[in-house]
């Protein structure tokens, strides 16, 4: 591995040099609870029959049989057959189109064969086209013109084949976007169930404003939608493709790579808060695109005393069943041991230290390769830190890694902090950057 040259080479030329030298040591769509149903409404029930002879079910079978490996939704775009759908629906048979095949089904029970053409990861978006001439000249769902943006608290109607039970509508609440998030979602106040993925969500004359992707874990009536607009992008740059031949890895590779770096380049491009602490300026970053929550150990609290930060990105990027990236993680947490005295204190802060899961070698990404060290900004504005940094890279998406950052300082006697940063699915350049600039964060807080 050529990482660890290179990264003490970036490493001296941003300003860290070595203290001490240190032995080498070996981060899908859900389904919401469900929830007491609404009575529908004569607008659903219109919406409802204007919009059913262009839903389909998309079901994923296995290659030699007709039994489904899983099911989603999805709805015609065109007259020539064209289908949007969501990419997580249709993954096993974008990444193993030898053992999986897709099928569709109507509401009054016509069914074909589905081919892919292209897919947007990013926005979990697929373009399906159904094979041969079945359906072929049914009108179309239209997509509502983006300039005609909705108020929050319209209603808007979600669509889809719940559970594989039945074609259904919900009635739900357009509010706004979501905030803080990396890229656009829609926040629709409605059920979306396990089996919606990839349906439409129209207004009320009946145009395309989203499609469902997801809802939140243990809520009600919190669920999300993907902007139709990106729909409409995806349909305009690949309706004439023709439909993808062997496993779709190399165009997901090449769609995850443009992505890292936008993402990496807007957070290194963001400057660090200060988490206000006496002591240590720790790297707290922006909330432009994370959220982030924080708690401590009781005020009469007579042991080990310390404040915790925790900072996220709450949207992944889905591959498959197995595999989430994209997205980033950090925390720390500033320790306060002087109700202990500096053996006690030592022991502690060095099991939280040795205490933290780097990763293992599994199906998708190899073990962690690490590399630790003692560094210390050259202009001796920051403290002297303990550092491990780790890559884990991707077996099927060649130049993808996953980043993991541990840091704790050194020069206290009873206190310290301890901070973690992970980046998932970046390129090796890119893990670099992001390594200097959350190390960079760290610095004092009053001169020493």
């Amino acid at each position: 591995m050529r990482i660890f040259p290179l990264l003490a080479g970036l490493l001296l030329a941003l300003g860290f040099v070595p203290v001490l030298q240190a032995q080498t040591a070996p981060a899908a769509a859900a389904a919401s609870a469900p929830a007491q149903a609404s009575p529908v409404s004569a607008t659903a029930r219109r919406v409802y029959e204007q919009a059913r002879s262009q839903l389909l079910q998309i079901r994923t079978l296995l290659q030699n049989q007709d039994s489904q490996a899983s099911v989603g939704s999805g709805f015609l775009v065109s007259e020539d057959g064209h289908v949007i759908t969501n990419y997580h629906v249709i993954s096993q048979a974008a990444l193993e189109p030898s053992r999986y095949r897709l099928r569709y089904a109507t509401t009054d029970g016509r069914q074909g064969e589905l081919q892919l053409l292209d897919f947007d990861v990013r926005r979990d978006l697929a373009l399906l086209k159904i094979a041969g001439d079945g359906l072929r000249g049914v009108a179309p769902l239209r997509f509502r013109p983006p300039e005609q943006p909705l108020a929050k608290g319209d209603r808007i109607y979600s669509m889809g084949n719940p559970h594989d039970v039945a074609f259904a509508v919900v009635e739900g609440t357009y509010n706004g976007m979501v905030e803080r998030s990396f890229d656009e979602l829609i926040y629709y106040s409605g059920s979306i169930n396990s089996g919606m993925s990839g349906g439409p969500v129209v207004d009320e004359q009946g145009r395309v404003v989203g499609i469902n992707v997801s809802a939140m874990f243990f809520a009600q009536q919190m669920s999300f939608l993907v902007p139709a607009p990106y729909a409409s992008a995806l349909l305009a740059r690949s309706r004439d493709a023709k439909a993808m031949a062997g496993p779709a890895w190399p165009d997901l590779r090449q769609q995850l790579m443009a992505y890292q770096d936008e993402l990496s380049a807007r957070f290194i491009a963001q400057p660090w808060r200060s988490a206000d602490h006496d002591r240590y300026r720790l790297p707290v970053p922006q909330e432009d695109f994370m959220r982030c929550w924080g708690r401590g150990t009781p005020a009469d609290s007579k042991g080990l005393e310390f404040q915790r930060s925790q900072c996220r990105m709450e949207h992944a990027i889905f591959i498959n069943g197995g595999l989430q990236t994209g997205f980033l993680n950090m925390a720390h947490e500033a320790y306060d041991g002087s109700k202990l005295g500096a053996a006690r204190f030592a022991k502690q802060y060095t099991a939280s230290f040795r205490n933290e899961n780097l990763g293992r070698n599994d199906k998708h990404r190899t073990a962690p390769h690490c590399k630790e060290d003692f560094v210390q900004q050259a202009d001796g504005k920051g403290p002297p830190l303990r550092a491990v940094i780790c890559l884990r890279a991707y077996r099927k998406l060649k130049g993808l890694h996953d980043l993991s950052v541990l840091v704790t300082t050194v020069d206290g006697r009873t206190e310290g902090a301890l901070g973690r940063f992970d980046a998932h699915g970046v390129s090796f350049d890119n893990a670099l950057r992001l390594s200097a600039h959350y190390l960079g964060g760290f610095g004092w807080t009053r001169a020493q």
